[in-house]
This record gives structure tokens, C-alpha cells and sequence, in this order.
């Protein structure tokens, strides 16, 4: 049972609840005086959506601590490969979410197909775990790296506060969350712009490598992959890593109805933003390597700052800043996203009806944004936010997986669906199976965090239930979960 949107008012005239290709209906077909239909605006351009996935991709890792993988590789030519073939795996599931979003052409991403292809309790489920835990655990920590990085600047010489670092934290996501509240141009605008700082941050640490290659400087590329040699458990993990950098793809695909044109737009959008990251995280990697030696670089703890140290004196200092504007866009084009799964879960009858209200002025999904904000600020002050994180990682691979593989099972179950933009079966199919092989490796290599996280995400069935299926509430339970009170 799931409780179909309607678009109506709130009696201060604030606020509409938004609806897709709806219509406010009167006598004769015109809108009652006064009243005009308020949906989330179509203001995504091209530039404006490979900003919302290359932004969102690119956060603090690449510039910090890139050595997941290659500890799990064992050798720096390894380590090469399984970025570059990480990339293009995240091209497969990305390509795959082009035709999904072509074919879908509703906001929500993961959500939204899920929900279409396995029906409300698995789109539920990964709802309820997205909006307790997941996005507001994820935002926390790439906002205490904002954090952290914004002061190291002031603070070179002895360690950084703790309370400073959330106190600075909590006003760069309040700062985040009003952007994302107040103006669907402005947030896009940034994100543009922070977007820019991040490709000239990694053109910072490129240009010097590619300028120590001219050099000769190619010590530590000889033999390239001996060394430690990987084991049959480092391998799948160094993968992990790497496709846990590359997570963000998906992002455009949470705000399908806002993009303009979304045939062409999409699909362009994911290609390019996948091709540009991919080859700057090669490149990246290929720069660290002309200055420091694998060994060097497993020890280091910022792995941009002490390439930067060596390489481009003083200016060394512009690095944290760079990494902190970097973890903001991040910060952005999150919130961006998933405010919107929040409101279309909300449309669909999946969350309290408050969360489908667009601003009547603004065509901003306000209460979704402050809902967010709200549960970020308890994770910020609250307990471990890696352990929560690390307990539910593989609740994104299994859904994302299972999203794809809806894909496969549309194209036998509904083989007359309009698809502007299809991929060969073999790409969704791989991909599939690469996340259910994460979902697995997890399992096997961390069953106790696994096990709690699965525990968690199962919470979201008797929720189900309760706040979805059961019509005989009391009166005061219906006010408190959003729903209608007679």
C-alpha cells in the first residue's frame, strides 16, 4: 500500500507538495485562482551535471591517503591497473544507470528502480537506511575533513582541537544546507566552481609529475609489479578501495526530473565525468610515484601534502585548503542528490508526507534539506561515524547492485519500454556481478561488521510494516508519522 501524491497546499501558502507530470485539476481543466502546479525546475545543464558527478566523486581520498590499494596490490604497476580497471567497472555501472535514468525518468535513483523493478519493501528498506544512518553518517565524515583541512593552515606548528574542527564542521554543513535550501541555481552554481577547484588541485600534483617524467625521474616505475606479491584476499580488497573511490557516479540520477534534456544529457553527463576522473586518478597516481617510492607512500598520512612538500616548496600550504574546498563540493553535491531520493521516497508514500513539500517560491525540496541537516548534526556529535559507515558498506553494493540487475530483468519483462539510450546486456551483467562479489567479499573478510550492518538494514521490515501497511493506526501515531489524520 503506498500513498500516491497529490499536489495541495499548506495553509500558509509556503510550500506545495511536488508531483511528476501532474496537474492540479479543477472545473474545466484550469487552476484554481490563486494556485499555479509547483514541481522541482528543469535547471541542470550538461556543465551543471558532469559538476553534480565529478564533484561528487572526488573527495579528500585522492589527495590523502591513496594507499588502499596500493597495499593491496603489493607493487606499484598493480596498484596502476587496478585503478584504471576500477574506472572503467564504474563506467559499466554508470552506463547502466544512463539507460535506467533514460528509461526511468524519475528522480530517486537507487530508490526509484529498485521500487519500479522488486516492488516497496526492498525500496523502502534502502530508504530507511539511507536516511537513518547511511547519508547522514556519510556527510559527517567528509564534512569533519572539511573540517580538519580548513584549519590546518591556522594550526601548522601543533595539533588541531577537536571541538574546533566540529565546531567549524558543523558550520560548513549548516552553510551547505542553506545553499541547498534556498536556491536550486546557486547550489549548482558552486558545485560548477568547486568542481573547477578540484581539476585544478589534481592538475596541481599532475602537471609536476608529468614534468619529473621529462625529467627522467622513473625510479620507482622500475619493475614496475615486483614486490610484495598480492594475496588471494588483497586483491578483491585493493577493488574494494578502488570502486569505493569512484562511488558518486550514480549522483545525476537522483535529480533526473531537474535535468534538462535528459536523453542526451545523462548519458554525456555520466561519460565524460567518468572519463575525466578516471584518467585523473591514473595520472594522479603515475605523479605521486615520480616523487615519493611505495614505501613512502604507505607511511604517509596526506599523501598530497608530502608530494607537494617535496616538489613545490611554500606553496605546499595551498594543498589543505584545495583538499577542504574539495570535501565541501563533495559535502554539496550530496546533499543535492539525496535531498531529493528523500523527496521523491516521501511522494511515494515512503516517508512522512512533510518531506514531498517543494518551497512555492524557491522549487527547493526545503523540509527534506532541513531533515537532513538535522540528522547530520546528531551524527556529527554522536559516536563512532566510521564504524556505522563500516557496517552498512555493503548495503550500498547490494542495492546498487540489485538496481542493475533490474535493469537485465526489465529488458525480458518489458521489452516495448522506450530506451533512448541502451547498453549491451554484458556491461549491467558484469557489473552486477561485481557488486554482489563486494557484498560477498565483505562478508568474508569482516563478518562481525557485516553481520551487524545487515541486522540494521533489516530493521527496515518491520518499519515497513508498521508505517506502511498497517491502516489501523491511532490517531497520534498518524500525526507523528506524517500521515493523514482521519
Amino acid at each position: 500500500m503506498v500513498r500516491k501524491a497529490v499536489a495541495s497546499t499548506i495553509s500558509n501558502g509556503g510550500y506545495l507538495q511536488g508531483s511528476v507530470n501532474t496537474r492540479l485539476s479543477s472545473l474545466g481543466g484550469k487552476e484554481p485562482p490563486g494556485q499555479e502546479k509547483v514541481v522541482l525546475k528543469r535547471k541542470i545543464s550538461l556543465l551543471r551535471g558532469i559538476s553534480i558527478i565529478i564533484g561528487t566523486i572526488i573527495g579528500a581520498g585522492i589527495f590523502i591517503s591513496p594507499k588502499g590499494v596500493l597495499q593491496n596490490t603489493g607493487s606499484v604497476g598493480l596498484s596502476l591497473v587496478v585503478w584504471t580497471v576500477c574506472g572503467v567497472l564504474s563506467l559499466f555501472g554508470a552506463l547502466s544507470y544512463a539507460e535506467l535514468g533514460t528509461t526511468i525518468r524519475k528522480s530517486g535513483g537507487h530508490y526509484t528502480y529498485i521500487l519500479e523493478v522488486f516492488g516497496p519493501l526492498p525500496a523502502f528498506v534502502r530508504v530507511w537506511v539511507e536516511l537513518l544512518i547511511i547519508r547522514p553518517a556519510a556527510t559527517a565524515v567528509i564534512s569533519l575533513a572539511f573540517g580538519r583541512y580548513i584549519l590546518e593552515p591556522f594550526f601548522i606548528q601543533c595539533e588541531i582541537p577537536e571541538l574546533a574542527v566540529k565546531l567549524i564542521t558543523a558550520v560548513g554543513i549548516t552553510v551547505v544546507m542553506v545553499l541547498n535550501g534556498m536556491s536550486v541555481s546557486w547550489s549548482a552554481r558552486i558545485q560548477i566552481f568547486l568542481t573547477f577547484c578540484k581539476l585544478t588541485a589534481i592538475l596541481i600534483i599532475i602537471v609536476p609529475g608529468v614534468m619529473q617524467l621529462i625529467k627522467g625521474q622513473t625510479q620507482h616505475f622500475k619493475d614496475a609489479f615486483s614486490g610484495r606479491d598480492a594475496s588471494i584476499m588483497g586483491l578483491p580488497l585493493a577493488f574494494y578501495y578502488g570502486m569505493y573511490a569512484y562511488a558518486g557516479w550514480f549522483y545525476l540520477n537522483f535529480v533526473t526530473e531537474e535535468v534538462e534534456n535528459p536523453e542526451k544529457t545523462i548519458p554525456l553527463a555520466i561519460c565524460i565525468s567518468m572519463a575525466v576522473v578516471t584518467i585523473g586518478y591514473v595520472l594522479t597516481n603515475v605523479a605521486y610515484f615520480t616523487t615519493i617510492s611505495a614505501e613512502e607512500l604507505l607511511l604517509s598520512e596526506a599523501v598530497a601534502v608530502t608530494f607537494s612538500e617535496r616538489l613545490l616548496g611554500n606553496f605546499s600550504v595551498a594543498v589543505p585548503i584545495f583538499v577542504a574546498l574539495s570535501c565541501f563540493g563533495s559535502m554539496n553535491g550530496g546533499v543535492f542528490a539525496v535531498s531529493r531520493l528523500f523527496y521523491v521516497a516521501s511522494r511515494e508514500g515512503h516517508l512522512p508526507e512533510i518531506l514531498s513539500m517543494i518551497h512555492i517560491r524557491k522549487h527547493t525540496p526545503l523540509p527534506a534539506v532541513i531533515v537532513l541537516h538535522s540528522l547530520t548534526m546528531v551524527m556529527l556529535f554522536s559516536g563512532d561515524l566510521y564504524s556505522l559507515l563500516n557496517f552498512l558498506s555493503f548495503a550500498r553494493w547490494l542495492f546498487i547492485g540489485l538496481a542493475v540487475a533490474g535493469l537485465i530483468y526489465l529488458r525480458y519483462k518489458r521489452p516495448d519500454m522506450h530506451r533512448p539510450f541502451k547498453v549491451p546486456l554484458f556491461i549491467p551483467a558484469l557489473f552486477s556481478f561485481t557488486c554482489l562479489f563486494m557484498v560477498a567479499l565483505s562478508l568474508y573478510s569482516d563478518p562481525f561488521s557485516t553481520g551487524i550492518g545487515f541486522i540494521i538494514t533489516l530493521t527496515g521490515v518491520p518499519a515497513y510494516y508498521l508505517f506502511i501497511i498497517w491502516d489501523k493506526k491511532p490517531r497520534w501515531f498518524r500525526r507523528m508519522s506524517g500521515g493523514p489524520h482521519n
